[in-house]
């Protein structure tokens, strides 16, 4: 194995514990605001409108940080591949286009 080919394993390698950790995170933190909102409203003992209002809260924040998280992964990968020159949908088209023309 050559020091690229190294190199390249090391990256993948970063790049799954980034993916698993960075997913953890925000699943704890969404367990984490649900539970919170889930105490608030027990501890409100039926004021419909703040119960509402706190859930609302918690809803925006937990879409908020998943939305968050899933557009700044997409945008690393899609960042990543283009880096590597793995631009998605050339598939055969970049194939095809390598052959020289039959004559």
């Amino acid at each position: 194995m050559g020091r690229g080919e190294g190199r390249v394993v090391r990256d993948v390698e970063v790049e799954k514990y980034r993916a698993r950790y960075g997913l953890l995170a925000v699943v704890v933190s969404n367990v984490a605001i649900a539970g919170i909102a889930a105490f608030g409203v027990w501890r409100l003992d039926g004021d419909k409108s703040v119960i509402v209002g706190v859930l609302t809260a918690a809803f925006t924040a937990v879409s908020s940080m998943t939305t968050a998280y899933l557009g700044i992964k997409a945008v690393s990968n899609t960042a990543r591949a283009i880096a590597l020159g793995d631009r998605p949908g050339r598939g055969d088209r970049a194939a095809a286009s390598a052959e020289p023309p039959a004559s």
